[in-house]
């Protein structure tokens, strides 16, 4: 199923829903669309095209979001699912300082790997191994940055989340 981007009042991503949902909001006067697609919602008597990126007529308080959940979409997602260590296409996530030698699993912990340098690098220390960070891990900012944990970033969607579309070319 397609997705859209949910903005708020103040056109800041808030997150991202099946475009089923996105047009519901629109009939039920709880949004505006601002872009759609060239697919058509049917029915007996009527035909709504499919929102691609919707904004809500009201304001949404959003919570302060106190850390970013760190999970392996997460880590893919916050290292363009590319291996830390050579370039290559990741496939697992890495702790730098193995948790055996009493390294944490945290943001500035975790990276993405290939199986090769993954296998490689082992449960030894960077030094030990004789590999190279391509970029020191850390702790994503943005809260925007969320919304590239839900998979692709469409281009009609780029307007929208500003930085972040650039920093996910990248």
């Amino acid at each position: 199923m397609s997705q859209a981007l949910v903005l708020n009042a103040t056109f800041e991503p808030l997150c991202v829903v099946s475009t089923r949902r996105a047009l519901l909001l629109v009939l039920d006067a709880k949004a505006e669309m601002v872009h759609a697609t060239d697919r058509v919602f049917r029915a007996e008597r009527v035909s709504f095209s499919e929102p691609s990126v919707v904004r809500l007529t009201y304001y949404v308080k959003v919570p302060y979001q106190a850390r970013i959940a760190l999970n392996r979409r997460a880590v893919f997602a916050r290292d363009g699912h590319r291996c830390q260590y050579c370039g290559a296409t990741a496939e697992n996530i890495d702790h730098v300082i193995p948790r055996s030698k009493g390294g944490p699993h945290a943001w500035d912990n975790v990276v993405a790997a290939c199986r090769p340098c993954n296998t490689a690098k082992r449960d030894r220390m960077l030094e030990d191994s004789g590999m190279k960070l391509r970029r020191t891990p850390s702790v994503p900012r943005e809260r925007t940055w969320i919304l590239a944990a839900s998979g692709t970033v469409r281009p009609d969607w780029e307007p929208y989340l500003g930085r972040i579309s650039a920093s996910l070319s990248a």
